[in-house]
């Protein structure tokens, strides 16, 4: 049994996004313009938004990551401040903007999102690596692919050799460099991202798509977990599990569903580097998740001081 908050060491090789979101009754047809129902603006990125969910956990959460040298990059600094993230390895990108993501969120929790990376297109190999000489030593090492993968490469590459565990979010889904997954210990894609990776893997029925997971993790040697939604998330280890694992969530009714593919890795990330076993770090990933998608925003949408008490004390184990 685990106590409540235990501090691990995580380092984010990641993105930060500002979100702008429009909560609409529907998405627009080619060519029509509808109204919105109401807007938030707020700080989001996949990286950034999995970096807040493990350190309202208790980890100890250091980004490398870009801003612009602009007023959202002055933002993000003093957010991340206040979010008890270390910001020494953060660097300001002159004459670029910082990232952004347009949202859009229809009345049934459904999204559709367009970033515009900005600074985190800037981030470079050379920047990571001289970050790991002074950055504190990492458990978990956890990157995403809204920055170059040669800059994700480099982390993975600088965590391994510091004895961390390396785990991959793979969104936006992208064609992954051929070395990428060789230092990657996990990866965490959704249905729809693992799909993409494995090429054949869409639309399948969940038997099919089970012994794909199966193939893929064994063809790689890589550990895998895939969120499918409010189904849950599915489990394989290549060598240690017989069979995949299917850990599901309970039903809940969704207000907005943006950032909570985020709040799953950044547990689950949370969980491995404090030592859970990874069926018991899912399955509390699964909890956070469920609770963020009850409402809206993203960052804000994540669960704080007695409500994240009460989860983590019914799903630890």
């Amino acid at each position: 049994m685990f106590s409540l908050f235990k501090q691990g060491n995580l380092t984010i090789v990641g993105s930060n996004m500002i979100d702008l979101t429009s909560f609409l009754n529907r998405f627009p047809k080619k060519g029509e313009t509808v109204y919105g129902r109401d807007f938030q603006q707020g700080f989001g990125g996949k990286g950034s938004n999995q970096g807040v969910v493990a350190s309202l956990l208790g980890a100890n959460v250091s980004m490398v990551t870009a801003v612009g040298d602009d007023a959202y990059g002055r933002e993000w600094l003093s957010h991340y401040q206040n979010e008890n993230i270390n910001t020494d390895f953060v660097k300001v990108i002159e004459n670029m903007n910082s990232g952004t993501a347009a949202i859009w969120v229809e009345e049934d929790g459904d999204n559709r999102i367009v970033i515009t990376p900005g600074a985190n297109e800037a981030l470079s190999a050379e920047f990571v690596k001289e970050a790991f000489v002074k950055l504190p030593p990492a458990n978990v090492v956890l990157s995403q692919l809204e920055n170059p993968q040669s800059a994700i490469l480099e982390g993975f590459k600088r965590g391994k050799e510091m004895g961390a565990v390396t785990l991959l979010n793979p969104a936006p889904a992208d064609i992954l460099k051929e070395d990428i997954l060789e230092y990657t210990d996990w990866l965490l894609p959704n249905e729809t991202e693992f799909a993409f990776l494995a090429e054949e893997a869409y639309d399948l029925p969940l038997d099919q798509f089970v012994l794909a997971i199966e193939t893929f993790a064994n063809e790689t040697n890589t550990n895998l977990v895939v969120t499918i939604g409010k189904k849950g998330a599915l489990l394989y280890r290549p060598h240690i599990d017989q069979e995949v694992q299917h850990l599901k969530t309970t039903k809940v009714t969704v207000k907005d569903s943006t950032g909570a593919g985020d709040a799953f890795c950044g547990t689950f990330a949370y969980g491995l580097s404090v030592g859970m076993d990874p069926k018991s770090a899912i399955e509390l990933a699964n909890a956070i998740a469920s609770d963020s998608v009850q409402k809206l925003g993203t960052q804000t949408s994540y669960a704080r001081g007695k409500e994240l008490e009460r989860i983590v004390a019914e799903n630890l184990k």
